[in-house]
């Protein structure tokens, strides 16, 4: 009776501490021929018709594609010291 309650606890902690799944976001959409699905999984429109011409689709954008936040550049620091001229 004590192995069990063990694992169900170890499954409980497993669970609750596993990441969440982020849906990826690309901005090239493949359909693919005879309804056989589609994968918004690419960077480039050349990608894209690159794995769906082999099947007869086309490529469209994403109309769910939004681009990530760029990086603020970052800032320089203010010189606390004058540099030392050399007579």
């Amino acid at each position: 009776m004590r192995l069990p309650c063990i694992l169900l606890a170890a499954l409980a902690v497993e669970v609750a501490t596993e990441a969440s799944a982020h849906a990826q976001n690309y901005p090239w959409c493949a359909n693919f021929a005879d309804g056989a699905g589609v994968n918004c999984g690419f960077s480039t429109y050349e990608q894209c018709m690159a794995t769906s011409q082999g099947s007869g689709g086309f490529c469209t954008k994403n109309n769910l594609y939004t681009p990530s936040r760029a990086a603020a550049p970052a800032r320089r620091r203010a010189r606390k010291h004058r540099l030392r001229k050399n007579f």
